[in-house]
């Protein structure tokens, strides 16, 4: 099959194409015939990608975790999954991932496609809609009411932040560029603000939650903001090996959830939810992707990589 592997040493990490052998599903495993891939340009930096579980140097993994697409085989022990079945979800980071022809993954992991999205829009949901839900509903126990402050309300996460909240009934304030104000306040948010232009502490108060996916200066003075009683979760990276036991507690990392795929659909199926694909672009044009390179992008949302054709994936 054709893959995006990793070539290099650390500090000088490459994406080069490379045949590499079809996997096959294990006991309890699903085999996905991918479609489409979304791609977080910081999975290069991430401990996963370049080492293994032991804590060894990992050798040319392939990147993107999250991924839309037909199940194509299924293992041994696994139960109610239809070969054929469109879905969308992730696999594990220390799994290779989906900018291959084909990946494996857990079906715990993934659940059907939203029928009203395309796959590449639904290859750009799961790892940001995922955060965006376990931030606010598992680790901020948000409640209808209450204040969010989202951090980059027009990024991969914070775009699915903002909507869920204010599904949740929660009034919205989110920070976002000059040039996404508008978009950010389509998507629910009461009030946006230019974070270039304007200090957000000197804006907003009182705020019960502050959802960050900035993390440094930001994630600083937004402690400032929150009520005594307030919550706040991060995702940024460089909050993980933060030394601050504040930080500590705000900082999590998405976990694949098959019931809260499942929830998230039908919101998108119901028009209450939506997505925002920044560019697609073909498995070889993805290097260019992970770079920040890619020149005709909306500024907004997720990149995703196409695999292969819809159509053409059952012939």
């Amino acid at each position: 099959m054709r893959a995006m592997c990793l070539a290099g040493s650390a500090g000088k990490l490459a994406l080069i194409e490379k045949d590499m052998p079809q996997p096959q599903p294990g006991r309890g495993e699903l085999l996905i015939r991918i479609i489409a891939a979304g791609i977080t340009p910081a999975e290069l930096t991430w401990y996963p990608t370049t080492h293994l579980q032991t804590g060894e140097e990992r050798i040319g993994a392939v990147p993107a975790h999250e991924f839309s697409g037909i199940v194509a085989a299924v293992g041994e022990e696994v139960a109610d999954a239809e070969i054929g079945r469109q879905v969308y979800g992730m696999n594990d980071w220390f799994a290779d991932g989906a900018l291959a022809e084909y990946c494996v993954t857990q079906p715990s992991s993934v659940a059907a496609k939203p029928a009203s999205l395309t796959h590449d829009e639904a290859a750009s949901v799961p790892i940001g809609a995922l955060t965006a839900w376990q931030g606010l509903f598992d680790h901020a126990k948000l409640q209808p009411g209450e204040r969010v402050l989202v951090h980059g309300g027009a990024g991969g996460v914070g775009l699915f932040a903002v909507q869920l909240a204010r599904n949740r009934g929660a009034h919205v304030t989110a920070t976002a560029s000059a040039h996404n104000l508008e978009f950010v306040s389509r998507l629910g948010a009461e009030q946006v603000i230019d974070y270039r232009g304007a200090r957000f502490e000197e804006q907003v108060r009182d705020i019960d939650v502050v959802f960050d996916t900035v993390g440094g200066e930001t994630l600083d003075r937004s402690w400032a903001v929150l009520k005594p009683a307030g919550r706040m979760v991060t995702i940024a990276s460089n909050a993980e090996g933060n030394m601050d036991d504040r930080v500590k507690q705000a900082f999590f990392i998405v976990e694949p959830d098959q019931n809260q795929l499942v929830q998230i659909g039908k919101l998108f199926d119901a028009a209450r939810l939506q997505t925002v694909v920044d560019a697609v672009v073909p498995l070889s044009e993805t290097p260019a992707a992970f770079t920040g390179s890619i020149r005709e992008r909306l500024g907004r949302g997720k990149l995703v990589a196409t695999l292969t054709a819809a159509e053409n994936v059952l012939q």
